[in-house]
């Protein structure tokens, strides 16, 4: 069965870095989509990043994620990740990956994504 796996989350301080990867094991195709979600406490789950297998990429407008955020991939190893820099307080949540095997092509919209990872939290001190 297909397995997400993520690492990197933890704790920094306003202003740190972090970078989190996503594993995908038992991928049955070459081909997928792989979004990064995040929840932050009493707020609804919200797309981050993604990436599909052709290196095309698509960012959320909110809180300048894409001048700060940098989703990447090898294919080769089925890792994605997703580099934060800035980190901000609101950046404070518990992310998510997830894959999709039907719905190929980069994209933010959650419903599209089958497979979740556990999550994992990243917290942002001031």
């Amino acid at each position: 069965a297909v397995r997400l796996v993520e690492s990197g989350g933890g704790e920094v301080q306003s202003g740190g870095s972090l970078r989190l990867s996503c594993r995908i094991s038992e991928s049955p195709y070459n081909k997928y989509v792989v979004g990064w979600f995040r929840q932050a406490p009493e707020k609804k789950r919200e797309g981050v990043a993604s990436i599909d297998t052709h290196g095309d990429t698509v960012y959320s407008d909110s809180d300048s994620v894409k001048d700060r955020f940098t989703i990447s991939a090898d294919n080769a190893k089925k890792t994605v990740y997703l580099q934060m820099n800035s980190l901000k307080v609101e950046d404070t949540a518990m992310y998510y990956c997830a894959v999709d095997y039907i719905w190929v092509v980069a994209d933010l919209k959650e419903d599209l994504y089958e497979y979740w990872g556990q999550g994992i939290q990243v917290t942002v001190s001031s």
